[in-house]
């Protein structure tokens, strides 16, 4: 994880208000107006005091009254709005964040994200960007009317003496400022740690379920509850210190405020014995400071809150930021398939190498074969076919150009995957079918699953193709699974179809229906096929073996 300074993550998730930075100024100027509204509730209150003991005012007694009661009702107003309009910023904001994450996580698939914990990655999409409504909805406007507020305050307490009004600015420096900052270096790198623990603990909670059944069996349920009641334990700890923290700041934010108020009226009574103010100039600014650190106490709640808010922020920042292994191309000339190559291809998973100066000609229409054994490459060749990695040496070629060269969307209209684990959405198997091809006809997918030989079986399903497959396919066999998988293969209906390992899972007889199917529905149709059965390499034009792995 990079590690970012708070100010800078500021300064970015700052920068992600631009499309809304209309709505953020109206609700700086709500907010502003609203919060002078209330604290001149109080100082028009001290101004009728003044009247009620004789003491002429600029306003009169009526017009207090009447300042009193429009100030009250534009507080309510303008204080629902300028949270409506906040909250609206917040939730527009967050999901214009999770779109801008799930674009970078598309363009980081598969490479960058094969290894990567997806508990975490869930935890990021979820905890983490919810975080981030603190910061757009309570944050950056408060910080915004503090600053403004600030400045309007200082310069009417200041109107009575210029003492009164520095001794407020460093009133509300020291609440709104550098409390929050003291604070925040206090609670350290707490929060960071917390948001990672949080992730690692989804991380493990969903190994869990989905191991449940081996945990059973072999009898090590108790001891996955105590390592997931350890790691719950840490992070309540960790919380435990986060919520002193936050008390902390609480109590010595509301010291500094009562210390404040009483130093107020102290100088005030000085400079009223020396007689450089009046009584007014004692009364009303004392008043006035009272009643106006709303703004600055928003900031100083925000000390231990800001960290954690930071910590959620840099791990979705991390995410955003991560370069993709292979770029997508576009802008280039379309091509159609008339062949595949790779020449001298060379590949390392970082220092292991796993393919080294591998060449072979794949011609159009025919069937080419690859066997090996478990490591030597194989499935990481078909990977190279697709792009999903750049190739360390060499070059992998389509119709005589290098697929580096090759519009992605192109690439992947010539091509169908079908990887050894099939993936299925928690849906119905229609559903999970058209992912090949969204607007297949029935027709369609019933062709591709009869090809797959997977259509007698659903038909006999009480729902047939409306049938769930229940979470990760976990209602079907791995063998329906895998023959699903072919069927979106052939539902997707490229040229060239690149099949690794398509009846591992199959008894002999599924096996033979399925080469069957591929001898004759090829229909010109070009496939690369892994396999380690060479059953499966009988119905292959041209074999090549991929026994040597580099070491």
């Amino acid at each position: 994880m990079k590690r970012r300074g708070g100010f800078v993550i500021m300064a970015r998730l700052i920068c992600l208000v631009k499309p809304l930075a209309g709505f953020m100024v109206l609700a700086v100027i709500m907010g502003l107006t609203g919060h002078l509204c209330a604290s001149f509730i109080t100082v028009f209150g001290g101004y009728a005091v003044l009247e009620l003991l004789g003491v002429d005012t600029p306003f009169g007694l009526k017009g207090i009254f009447a300042s009193v009661v429009l100030f009250a009702a534009l507080r309510a107003v303008l204080r629902y709005a300028e949270q409506s309009c906040n909250h609206f910023i917040a939730f527009k904001l967050l999901a214009l964040i999770r779109d801008k994450v799930f674009v970078a996580l598309r363009k980081l698939c598969p490479a960058k994200l094969d290894d990567r914990d997806k508990g975490d990655l869930i935890s990021v999409i979820t905890s983490d960007i919810e975080l981030l409504e603190v910061f757009y909805a309570h944050t950056i406007s408060p910080a915004a009317i503090a600053f403004f507020y600030t400045v309007i305050m200082c310069l009417f307490i200041g109107s009575f003496h210029p003492v009164l009004g520095i001794m407020a600015f460093l009133a509300y420096l020291a609440v709104g400022i550098v409390i929050p900052t003291v604070i925040s270096k206090v609670s350290g790198r707490d929060s960071m740690i917390f948001r990672a623990g949080s992730g690692n603990l989804s991380s493990f909670v969903l190994d869990s379920l989905r191991g449940i059944s081996e945990t059973i069996q072999y009898g090590q349920g108790r001891e996955r509850l105590i390592q997931m009641n350890e790691r719950t334990d840490a992070l309540l700890e960790i919380e435990r210190r986060m919520k002193c923290t936050t008390g902390r700041n609480m109590a010595v934010t509301n010291t500094a405020i009562l210390m404040s108020d009483l130093c107020m009226l102290f100088v005030s009574a000085m400079l009223y014995q020396k007689a450089e103010v009046d009584f007014v100039g004692v009364l009303i600014p004392v008043i006035a400071l009272f009643s106006s650190f709303g703004p600055a106490v928003a900031l100083a709640n925000l000390g231990s809150t800001l960290q954690n808010t930071f910590a959620a922020g840099n791990r979705v920042l991390d995410i955003l930021d991560e370069m993709p292994a292979v770029k997508e191309v576009a802008g280039r000339e379309n091509l159609t398939f008339e062949g595949a190559a790779a020449k001298n291809v060379s590949f390392s998973y970082g220092e292991e190498s796993i393919l080294d100066g591998v060449s072979l000609e794949i011609q159009k229409g025919k069937i080419t074969g690859i066997v090996g054994r478990s490591g030597s490459g194989k499935s990481t060749l078909l990977k190279l076919f697709m792009r999903f990695w750049e190739v360390g040496n060499g070059s992998v070629e389509i119709s005589g150009r290098n697929i580096a060269g090759i519009n992605t969307v192109n690439l992947r209209d010539m091509e169908s995957f079908m990887t050894q684990e099939t993936h299925l959405f928690h849906d119905s198997i229609g559903s999970n079918l058209r992912i090949a091809k969204l607007d297949a006809t029935d027709a369609e997918v019933e062709e591709a699953c009869k090809k797959a030989s997977i259509h007698d079986f659903i038909i006999g399903l009480p729902q047939g193709y409306d049938t769930s497959v229940g979470e990760l396919g976990d209602t079907l066999s791995s063998g329906e699974r895998q023959r699903l998988g072919l069927a979106r293969t052939f539902l997707h209906n490229a040229p060239f179809l690149l099949l690794d390992e398509p009846t591992s899972n199959l008894d002999s007889l599924n096996e033979a229906v399925i080469l069957k199917s591929l001898r004759e529905g090829q229909e010109g149709k070009t496939v690369l096929l892994v396999s380690h059965r060479q059953s499966t390499m009988r119905i292959a034009d041209a074999v090549y073996f991929c026994e040597q792995r580099a070491k």
